[in-house]
């Protein structure tokens, strides 16, 4: 990945069921599957920067994904350099897929209007499909990238 700006949603397997305190948001109930986090990153360092922060577990959650990230593997990573902040078109997107579900409403979207910027899968979403139906809605949309993440020491097992 390069320190360039974008939009990234990472997929994050989750086995245990339990339930988080997820800041002041609320308390999220896991369940075993998919989660699947959209956000953007056109800050310093970009994508780059942005990934590497999310590998690692944090000890002071600042993000609500951090709160999650403690209880979840990070199975991989979808991403675009596109120039154009595309995460509320993301998180439509998945919110609109029909194996998809809103697990807690307000997730990584406090500053925005989307309804959340999580959603849960039972199995692994298709990168093929929402490729697919983004670039059908944004045909300017640049090429989403993937990576995946097999057993890293940044990722949490329990």
């Amino acid at each position: 990945m390069l320190p360039k700006p974008g939009t990234y949603a990472l997929i994050l397997l989750s086995r245990p069921e339990e339930d988080i305190q997820v800041g002041r948001l609320g308390r999220l109930q896991i369940k075993p599957g998919f989660y699947v986090y959209v956000g953007s990153a056109f800050g310093p360092g970009g994508i780059k920067a942005r990934i590497s922060h999310h590998m690692n577990i944090s000890n002071h959650p600042r993000w609500h994904i951090d709160y999650l990230r403690a209880v979840t593997c990070l199975h991989g990573i979808w991403y675009t350099y596109d120039s154009v902040r595309r995460e509320h078109q993301w998180a439509e997107i998945f919110a609109h897929s029909r194996k998809a579900s809103t697990p807690l409403g307000g997730f990584g979207s406090s500053d925005c209007s989307c309804k959340s910027h999580l959603t849960y899968y039972y199995s692994h979403p298709s990168l093929k499909s929402f490729s697919r139906k983004i670039h059908t809605r944004y045909n300017d949309h640049e090429t989403v990238h993937m990576n995946k993440i097999f057993g890293s020491a940044k990722t949490h097992e329990k």
